[in-house]
């Protein structure tokens, strides 16, 4: 399950760098591909970088799509679809990092657990 739930987070890092690398960011479009082997790594820091750099994604996606758009409309072409399919892949990449408070994925990267360096209570 893990596996599966590691996926979508990968693909919407992989959609970024396919986005970036067609702008002709390729230094961030590489940056996106490395972030995937923060998947990886079972710490807490490296789970909450990936839901900081997703959401980023989402407004990353958001905006594209608005001056895409706006682009179009100026031209009198058909926007609609372009808005449809940008939303879907927002949509996506804010589900990827939704995915990071399931109860897998915060056992998997330590979220919640108790802060380094604390005492267990008397009562455990």
């Amino acid at each position: 399950m893990r596996a599966t739930l590691l996926a979508l987070p990968a693909l919407a890092l992989l959609l970024l760098a396919a986005h970036f690398f067609h702008a002709g960011a390729g230094l961030v479009a590489a940056i996106c591909i490395l972030l995937i082997t923060l998947l990886f790594v079972p710490r807490a820091w490296a789970g909450r970088l990936m839901q900081v750099v997703l959401a980023l994604g989402v407004i990353e996606w958001i905006l594209t799509a608005y001056t895409l758009a706006q682009v179009r409309m100026q031209h009198g072409d058909p926007y609609v679809r372009l808005v449809v399919i940008l939303g879907g892949v927002a949509l996506l990449t804010a589900v990827a990092a939704a995915l990071f408070q399931h109860p897998a994925m915060r056992a998997r990267f330590g979220f919640g657990g108790r802060r380094a360096g604390t005492l267990p209570d008397a009562t455990e």
